[in-house]
């Protein structure tokens, strides 16, 4: 898995992108919410759920139909509007679609509960994240310097494009 910061990274840049109506403050934070909650089943070890049950580290909660439900229940409670369902949704979704991009794990349960399969990218350039206090490593720093290259910096320049794009829209 990426780290949790790189994940709520991700759902801030993509509430950055929001309609200007959208961009609250209760929006970017269920924004960066979603975008970590998968990560949630790490309970499982503590509960000794096994890492490739059904709902193990990477199982359901990392599919495609979970960000779906979790994005409809947040919208619903929250905003009622078709954009933040979507966006919702993408912040969700990039959770598993980043781990899947991870060299490390058993994969991710992206079709559950159709499938229990973990599935991989082919390319998988970022450093799993050590779980725990192992964190707080020599290999936690390599994990973040993986994540500033494929995850932070993009991030940082996809916010930087939109920025000036916006100062652009305004002086014209």
């Amino acid at each position: 898995m990426a780290t949790i910061f790189s994940h709520s990274l991700v759902g801030v840049t993509l509430a950055a992108l929001a309609p200007k109506a959208l961009r609250t403050k209760k929006f970017y934070i269920w924004m960066a919410l979603l975008s970590i909650i998968p990560d949630f089943d790490s309970i499982g070890f503590i509960l000794r759920i096994p890492y490739e049950s059904f709902w193990g580290h990477r199982g359901f909660t990392h599919s495609i139909l979970f960000s779906l439900l979790a994005a409809a229940i947040v919208n619903f409670v929250s905003f009622r509007k078709i954009e933040a369902f979507l966006l919702l949704f993408l912040s969700s979704v990039s959770h598993a679609l980043i781990d899947a991009l991870t060299n490390g794990g058993l994969g991710v349960a992206l079709l559950s509960p159709l499938s229990n399969e973990r599935i991989f990218f082919s390319h998988r350039p970022i450093e799993v994240s050590p779980i725990g206090i192992r964190f707080f490593s020599a290999r936690g720093l390599e994990v973040l310097l993986s994540e500033v290259y494929w995850i932070i910096l993009p991030c940082i320049g996809i916010l930087l494009l939109n920025y000036f794009r916006k100062k652009k829209h305004v002086t014209t």
